[in-house]
Order: structure tokens, then sequence, then C-alpha cells
């Protein structure tokens, strides 16, 4: 076998220099973001709550969106471009005939992927003057990522981090306070909403959906504040196309294109960056890629959800979007992949699966945690609990593949490593690891608009 294809490492120069924009495709057919009135909302309301060149990136038509020189540089500085990895020794261990590559974001000094929209989003911000960004985490990648990129740009960073995963991961927290973040288990007491929803239930542990809610009540009530996004809106998965297009340039040098491409899902941003770059080979019939996202079955937004508009918060001080989603209500299992546990999903990535191009696959927690445990024997990687859903997911297509005798290639995003996450693997080696799957959704509650 040619070394060269086992570990495919780009120049730094050949970093891509622009995103790519999926709406250029498709942002004729994205319903827009409402008010309950059932009207567009206006961006300048947007620009009260975000950077006006994040808005802009937001509602952007052009293919391509240049990344700003001093972004770049410090993609370079921390680690990019990633490498993409043939996995040989899991081929083997499932004697399988598919060839499968991994593209390992977990090289960032975080240890995920999320580092690459945090980098741009600081930025910006900085750029306009914000003194502060404040943010909500769930496993805490996200959280640990603004905080590095508030670091490095001189910003300061507040991060309101789902409360199971505030308990769960110590050290995650600990990493953003390292980098000059204030941490608040979320639900907190020190926003309104907060405080009604522990004097309600005071050991509620949290959701993305809450965490959400204190951070944008926290910054409407303080000026010179604007908040940060991790997934789910289009200019958060816009940045992280810079890892399908790293991918793209990797697979020519080595004559490879994957047959399938696989991620993870909470809100999108990770299975975006992979997919987004690709899907616009397929949406413009160059390819017959099938594309896989994988989510938990604890909040199995596009597996038992709807597509229809809803709140991207709990408190609802969003603006409506139009999503599949189980229920700004729904109260999430404290299971250990927090990043997943968000109850809708990134409008132009719903958009997709309800077109049929995008195929949704949900697993159990115990299920999950088996296949990166393979993974870590034949890789040597422990992958995130976010990335192992991915992982599980390879590793069927790679047993079909031998039970069909076809030579497909398998492509997937490994966003992030595990290794700040091992009271999850504890509980699975001591067969402590709970499942969870929901009997009933309710979703009566959902408002009805009419737009």
């Amino acid at each position: 076998m040619d070394l060269k294809s086992i570990r495919v490492l780009l120049n730094p120069d050949l970093t891509p220099n622009k995103w790519y924009n999926i709406l250029h495709e498709i942002g004729c057919e994205i319903p827009p973001p409402i008010l309950p009135n059932g009207k567009p909302i206006e961006k300048h309301l947007l620009e009260k709550l975000f950077a006006r060149e994040l808005v802009r990136q937001e509602f952007s038509s052009e293919e391509y969106i240049v990344i700003p020189e001093d972004v770049r540089e410090v993609y370079v500085e921390l680690g990019r471009p990633t490498p993409l990895v043939r996995a040989v020794r899991l081929e083997r261990i499932l004697d399988t005939p598919a060839r499968i590559y991994y593209k390992y974001e977990g090289v960032y000094p975080t240890g995920s992927h999320k580092l690459n929209t945090a980098i741009a989003q600081v930025y910006y911000n900085m750029v306009e003057g914000v003194e502060r960004v404040v943010t909500e985490t769930g496993a805490g990648q996200w959280g640990t990522a603004l905080s590095l990129a508030g670091a490095i740009f001189n910003v300061k960073v507040r991060v309101f981090m789902v409360k199971s995963s505030y308990i769960q991961k110590p050290y995650r927290r600990i990493l953003m306070e390292l980098y000059g973040a204030e941490v608040y288990p979320s639900p907190s007491s020190i926003t309104s909403f907060g405080r009604r929803i522990l004097s309600e239930d005071p050991d509620n542990p949290g959701s993305l959906g809450i965490a959400i809610s204190e951070a944008i009540e926290d910054v409407m009530n303080n000026d010179n504040s604007k908040y940060c996004l991790g997934s789910v809106l289009n200019h958060v998965l816009l940045h992280q196309t810079i890892i399908g297009l790293e991918a793209k340039k990797q697979m020519e040098i080595i004559g490879e294109y994957p047959d399938y491409i696989v991620g993870c899902v909470g809100g999108g941003s990770n299975f975006a960056g992979i997919s987004y770059p690709f899907i616009k080979d397929k949406l413009k019939g160059k390819s017959s890629i099938e594309f896989i996202a994988v989510e938990s079955k604890a909040c199995p937004t596009l597996t038992r959800g709807v597509y229809t508009y809803d709140y991207g918060d709990t408190a609802r001080l969003t603006p409506l979007l139009k999503m599949y989603t189980i229920g700004h209500k729904y109260s999430v299992p404290p299971i250990h992949a927090g990043g997943l546990r968000y109850h809708g999903c990134a409008p132009t990535l719903s958009l997709l699966v309800s077109k049929g191009i995008v195929k949704p696959v949900a697993y159990g927690q115990r299920e999950v945690f088996k296949a990166a445990h393979i993974f870590a024997l034949a890789e040597g990687i422990v992958p995130a609990p976010e990335s192992a859903h991915a992982v599980k997911a390879v590793i069927d297509l790679a047993l079909k593949a031998k039970k069909r005798r076809e030579k497909v290639t398998i492509l997937f995003n490994l966003s992030g490593h595990g290794l700040l996450d091992m009271q999850g693997y504890l509980e699975y080696l001591e067969g402590k690891l709970a499942d969870y799957e929901p009997k009933n959704i309710d979703l009566s509650y959902l408002p009805k608009i009419k737009t």
C-alpha cells in the first residue's frame, strides 16, 4: 500500500482561502427566519445579537466567501490543514473491502472542529469593537473553542454550559477558564429565565435550548456584548466547509472520491462542514454520493421530528426557523454526547433531508460507545461521543459492503477526540451506560404559523 495514501497531508499554503456557501445552490428554497406574526425578520434586528458581517454572511448568496487573511493565519497556526487518514487497521479488523477515510479535526488544541467558526466569529466581533461575546455549549467543545478564540483576539467570553455536561465534563470547564472565560452551569441563577427554570425544577439537567435562551438574555441586557452560535445558522455552517474543501483536495491527490459521506448531527455544523462541498456536486448532477447524518436516539430530531417552524431556544427569544424539530420544550436526557442534545437542526440541512438528499439515522448510546471502543482499538484515537455516532454508522456501512463484496469508499468526519470525555467511557467499561429513547414526543404545542 502506498504510504502517501494512508495519511494525506496538505501544505499550509493550500489551506482554502474561501468558504463554500450552500445558499448559492439552495438559498431560494430556504424558508426565511420569521417573527411569531409570520413576517420575515429584518436584518437590523439580528444585528442586535450578531456582528454585522456575520449577519451579511447569513443571508449571502455568494458561492464563495473570502476568508480574512488574519483568520486563515490562525487556522494554520493552530493545525490546519487537518489530516485525511485511511483507517487501515479498522478495515482489517472488520475484514471489509470498503476503504474508510476520516478527516481528523481533533488535532486542534481544543480537540474539535469548533475552532473553524469560533476563530471567524470572534475575529469579526473584534473588528467591530465588541468587548465581550456570549454563548452556550453542550459537551463543551464549542465553549472551549470560543474561549481560545477570545484569548487570541483579546475579546472577553462568557459561556452558559448545559448543567449535565458541566457536571460530567469538569475538565472542559477548567480548559475554558484557563483560556480566560467565565463559565456558568445552565440553567443558572444569573438570568431571569435560568432562575425561573430552577424554581420550577431545581434538578433540571439543562439543554442547549435553555442555554441558548440564557445567552441571548444576557446579551440583550448588556451593552457592547454580542452572541456567538456554535451551529444551526448558515454563517456557522459556512465556516465549517473548510473541512470538506480540504478533504476534496486530499482525495483528489490520491485519486479517490467517496461513495458515502457520514457525520454526526446535533445542530448540523460538523456534518455540513464535511458534506456541503460534496453536496454541491450532487446538486449539480456530478455525483451519486450517499450522505448519512447520524443522530442520537435520545434526541431524534431528524428521524422522529417534524419539518416545521419552531423556536431555536426554550424561552422563545429567537426568531422561528423552518427546521426539523422535536419541540423547543423537549427535555433531552443527559447523554454523554452533549453536542447532540439539541431539539432542532440547521435550516439548510433540514431542507436537504426533506428533499431526500441527506439520509438520517439514529443510534443508542451503548451501541455508539461500543463502536467507539472498536475504533480506539484499531486506530488508537478515542472519538468524542458525538463523533462516535458517525463511527457506528461507518462500521455498519463497512460490514454491509463486506456482505455484498462491494469495494466502496467511505469518508467521515472524526470531528473531535474524546480525551476529556472519560466519564462516559468509564461508565461504558463498567457496564453502567444508560440508553435513552423517548416513547412519545409531544409536538401539539408547536406554533401554527401562516407565512
